[in-house]
């Protein structure tokens, strides 16, 4: 149960931060931001395991969480700008 809510919290700061680098505007309230980290933290760990830096059961460290967060804001970015044009 602590694990979850740890969870939460680190994806919550990640989101904000990722938030807060990305410019422009950015979707939702406090559960897309903490959504936003935690998924982030999913992709920078799949994309270290795809280049070998973690191990099967390593998950991502802060900074590659916050990376995979931007990347996930960039392609929203991305999406929204092609909707508008």
């Amino acid at each position: 149960m602590f694990s979850l809510l740890w969870t939460a919290v680190i994806g919550l700061i990640v989101g904000a931060l990722a938030k807060l680098i990305m410019p422009g505007k950015d979707p939702g309230g406090i559960l897309v931001t903490m959504v936003i980290g935690i998924a982030g933290s999913f992709l920078g760990t799949f994309l270290g395991r795809l280049i070998g830096h973690y191990q099967e059961g390593q998950s991502a460290g802060f900074i590659i969480s916050l990376i995979g967060a931007i990347i996930l804001l960039a392609i929203y970015h991305f999406i929204k700008r092609r909707q508008a044009a």
